[in-house]
């Protein structure tokens, strides 16, 4: 198994997509980036721990690359705007990628060059490529938030349209039923 971990926002919306692919083993939401130890919800969402919401993803690369989950990950966020993902605004919802090892600084590096290139945004990435850190797991009751809550109005108007384009433009990666 290897591991990836990706901020791109409310950990809620990236978890849930994340775990609906095939290979995905587990995924996990916390937080990394930041200079306290054992950081809690409300202090991340104070904005003063320097964390970012993120997922960290175990995954087998037989059945799902890095590469791949790189394009779901740009694909269903939106990597242009600096600390802020729709209605969340701060540094703990900003666009990052955690590398773990060269190769994936290396494939994250590239396929931010390419799209740039492409011109697939109107505006510059500012996504940030920062070596990973500290993991650590959110509370308990962040974990499989949309599965356990889909029906409460956040995870309708946020999450659901993610997932839906999620299953429109990645159909061949997800997980059988």
């Amino acid at each position: 198994m290897r591991k990836a971990t990706l901020a791109g926002g409310c950990f809620w919306c990236t978890e849930s997509l994340f775990r609906a692919l095939n290979g995905v083993q587990q995924v996990v939401s916390g937080y990394i980036g930041g200079h306290l130890t054992d950081p809690d919800y409300r202090s991340v969402c104070s904005g003063q721990t320097g964390h970012a919401e993120a997922v960290e993803i175990e995954f087998d690369e037989q059945l799902v690359s890095y590469t791949q989950l790189l394009q779901v990950f740009f694909a269903t966020h939106d990597p242009t705007t600096l600390n802020r993902q729709g209605h969340d605004v701060g540094s703990q919802y900003r666009s990052a990628i955690f590398y773990h090892d060269a190769g994936q600084q290396a494939a994250a590096m590239d396929y931010m060059a390419m799209l740039e290139q492409q011109q697939v945004f109107a505006a510059p990435i500012v996504t940030t490529l920062e070596a990973a850190s500290h993991f650590y797991p959110a509370e308990d009751y962040h974990q499989r938030y949309f599965e356990l809550h889909g029906h409460e109005p956040y995870c309708q108007a946020v999450i659901l349209p993610k997932q839906l384009k999620l299953h429109r433009l990645f159909s061949s990666l997800l997980k059988d039923g």
